[in-house]
């Protein structure tokens, strides 16, 4: 979920002068789904109104149509709703070709997907004041384009190479 309340991130101000970024003191944002092919630095993604199981299985479909032949295996941290029963009608019709594996609770240092929010973070909310929801929406998607344009800085950035 990317807020719409900034934050200040590492910046220069003049000493006793601290920079301020204004707030709308509403807690509104945009939530975001995305997975992160680690060896094509390939991104799918969407931002939708909700988390829910309904939307997670529209994202999973969406993933399968973006890889539509070969096995597909998916790091998922333990949300609720990526254990919904709701998913297993769906799986199973898949035949094995979808495949989830959860990491350890707590352990969002291994989820690559982490770093990109980090980045999006970095680059278009931390130190920004944003009127609306709708300039946070446009801004993240111009983001999400501009660096899918260049899938190697995305390995370099956010993989590790072997």
């Amino acid at each position: 979920m990317i807020r719409d309340y900034q934050a200040l991130q590492h910046t220069w101000f003049e000493k006793g002068k601290q920079r301020i970024i204004k707030t709308t003191g509403k807690h509104r944002g945009v939530k975001l789904l995305a997975t992160l092919d680690y060896a094509t630095g390939r991104i799918v993604w969407q931002e939708d109104e909700q988390y829910t199981a309904e939307t997670f299985l529209h994202f999973l479909k969406k993933v399968v149509d973006a890889y539509p032949s070969g096995k597909i295996v998916m790091i998922l941290d333990n949300a609720r709703i990526h254990h919904a029963k709701l998913l297993q009608p769906f799986l199973e019709e898949l035949n094995g070709r979808l495949e989830l594996i959860f990491l350890p609770p707590y352990s969002p240092q291994l989820n690559i997907v982490e770093g990109l929010w980090k980045w999006l973070k970095s680059d278009i909310i931390n130190n920004v004041f944003y009127h609306t929801v709708k300039e946070i929406r446009q801004n993240v998607r111009t983001f999400m384009e501009q660096i899918m344009t260049d899938p190697m800085n995305i390995i370099d950035r956010l993989c590790i190479r072997m």
